[in-house]
């Protein structure tokens, strides 16, 4: 199903199949996907049901979520009129670093999931939930934020657009808000953050926030 609607995305306003950099970067997305999927259906069938909820309960991410869900359509549909209008003309050597970039953000996010089964779409404390503060929680508190970023941030660019940059950078914005949000929740209800967050000091970006 996701395939279908990024292939519709990229493919309909690029008015062209031969839009080599969507092909590309449907590549890195999905082949490594498929193989992430398959690991986490055999070692942890818990995190891709926690995975799968989408109803959020807390009215602050509610419209987080409807916001990005805006932002994500509008800049998934940019790059393929960019391509067919010839609007940017971004360099292969940085189409291919760009995508690597991406690839490297879902590897962030897909080891955040083999360390943490907790990490849920939703915003919520599971009864019995653990904190966790080995691998990537020892640098940054919320290190798939990191690879959500890297991943966004660098799709336009590896989708040979310009343009799509300015549709995707609210993303950070959002994501920001996301994680303070988060936190106040993790402050409350999950026992041990708040020292925990004293301990590493980094929200997303390690010497930065």
């Amino acid at each position: 199903m996701a395939v279908a609607v990024l292939c519709a995305a990229f493919f309909l306003p690029a008015g062209s199949l031969g839009y080599w950099q969507a092909w590309a970067y449907l590549g890195v997305v999905f082949i490594p996907g498929f193989f992430v999927i398959i690991y986490f259906v055999k070692r942890d069938p818990k995190l891709l049901e926690r995975r799968m909820r989408f109803k959020e309960k807390i009215r602050e991410q509610k419209i987080i979520i409807t916001v990005s869900n805006i932002i994500f359509s509008i800049g998934f549909l940019i790059p393929g009129l960019d391509y067919r209008y010839h609007w940017s003309v971004v360099p292969v050597p940085l189409v291919i670093i760009s995508d690597m970039m991406v690839l490297l953000g879902f590897m962030i996010v897909a080891l955040v999931f083999r360390e943490n089964s907790y990490a849920s779409r939703i915003i919520q404390v599971e009864k019995d939930q653990k904190l966790i503060t080995t691998g990537p929680y020892s640098i940054v508190r919320h290190p798939m934020y990191l690879g959500v970023l890297l991943a966004m941030l660098f799709t336009p660019l590896a989708l040979g657009s310009y343009w799509g940059l300015v549709a995707f950078a609210p993303t950070a914005i959002i994501v920001a808000l996301r994680t303070l949000n988060e936190e106040k929740v993790m402050m409350r209800k999950l026992p041990g953050y708040r020292a925990y967050a004293r301990k590493v000091r980094y929200r997303i970006v390690p010497f930065v926030w």
